[in-house]
């Protein structure tokens, strides 16, 4: 039987991102191992913090696996091995493993062992392509990265666009790069008419304003000024009725956004939430008049799924991966052009016809996606190195 360990270490209590991911492929993988006949495991590795007051407690969302495999090191020490080139020392930590077939390292690195296959996830190349967009840990992948590829067997992303970067930028055979989409956290009846109610009370807004949303980390890759722009400029010009409603939490240089929310005449109709529960993102996706998502580069671009879920109708960009998520579900424009936003934002909000064709076709768009067709697509990917 196939023995996969997987790096669990990325998962945290409240998952976002890298962790997001992690988390609900594990979920997704582990209900396919009687079907699929393989054994999933496994591995963890413990904060500096936790390691040094000697707490190797798994995360409370990983404690029921049968098979899980603590690393007794903490990341940034591993993390230190890697980049100052000491990869063979950490062939050692095989045997923590349990000598599986298949170890996949899911943030960016994978340990050199010596008689397992080795898989990494490498989601995009934000840190290559526009280091101007990423803090300074961030910015010291590219070395890492480069280092684990020697010893790594097959590499999987998220989107074609970003198996492309990867091919382009860290010279890879193509062969070696696999593509496993990602999933929306929802379904399209995540928020029902019963959840509604409740969760408007929650919610402590007023939904009675129409508005438009974003969802991501506030922070500059996102373009989120172009947003503030543009919400400027369809008040003064066209007179909206709209809020603008940003959902995320605070990333790397976000400073700069605040400022602009601060400088605006229109500030007071401008809210920024910070980190929400699942349910209530959901309602806010639900009741938005436009989704609006001008980022300048996505190794995926979940939101805009996620938008599309629970159908609120979508303006992105044209760029990156973005395209192969929306299909023809969503207006894409240039997100160097805020007039080309503008107008788009405004088509939606002034047209009642286009709005509902582009909730109708976002729905069935989505409907292309799930966590069991990545675990699926994860599985198929293995096997072409076996």
């Amino acid at each position: 039987m196939l023995k996969v360990v997987i790096d669990a270490t990325p998962v945290a209590p409240k998952p976002s991102g890298v962790g997001f991911y992690v988390f609900n492929l594990i979920c997704a993988l582990d209900t396919l191992q009687s079907s699929e006949n393989f054994q999933l495991g496994i591995v963890y590795q413990p904060g500096l913090k936790k390691w040094l007051s000697r707490d190797f407690s798994f995360p409370p969302a990983l404690k029921h696996y049968s098979y899980k495999h603590l690393m007794p090191l903490p990341v940034r020490i591993s993390d230190l091995l890697l980049d100052l080139n000491f990869s063979p020392s950490l062939s050692y930590f095989e045997k923590y493993f349990d000598y599986p077939d298949i170890l996949q390292g899911t943030n960016y690195s994978v340990y050199p062992c010596k008689n397992t296959l080795r898989v990494m996830n490498i989601y995009d190349l934000t840190f290559i392509k526009y280091p101007n967009y990423v803090d300074s840990v961030v910015k010291n992948y590219k070395e890492k990265v480069k280092r684990c590829l020697k010893w790594t067997d097959l590499v999987l992303t998220i989107s074609e666009s970003s198996k492309q970067d990867i091919v382009k930028y860290l010279q890879i055979n193509p062969e070696k790069v696999y593509v496993t989409p990602l999933a929306s956290r929802y379904h399209s009846n995540s928020v029902s008419p019963e959840l509604l109610e409740s969760l408007e009370i929650q919610a402590k807004y007023d939904f009675s304003k129409p508005y438009l949303l974003f969802v991501s980390t506030i922070e500059p890759r996102k373009n989120i000024n172009s947003i503030i722009t543009v919400f400027n400029l369809l008040k003064q010009n066209y007179k909206v009725e709209h809020q603008l409603v940003l959902i995320g939490k605070k990333g790397w240089g976000y400073e700069p956004i605040f400022s602009a929310i601060a400088s605006s005449p229109w500030r007071d109709e401008i809210h920024h939430l910070d980190y929400l529960s699942d349910e209530l993102v959901a309602l806010f996706y639900s009741k938005a008049d436009v989704f609006v998502y001008p980022s300048h580069y996505e190794g995926f671009g979940l939101p805009v799924l996620e938008a599309m879920t629970l159908g609120a109708p979508v303006v992105s960009s044209n760029t990156s991966s973005i395209p192969e998520v929306a299909g023809d579900a969503a207006i894409l424009i240039d997100p160097q052009d805020p007039m080309q936003l503008a107008e788009s934002i405004l088509k939606v909000i002034s047209d009642r016809q286009l709005r509902q064709d582009l909730i109708d076709r976002g729905k069935a768009r989505a409907k292309l996606f799930s966590w069991e067709r990545t675990a699926r697509e994860t599985l198929n990917a293995y096997r072409t190195i076996i």
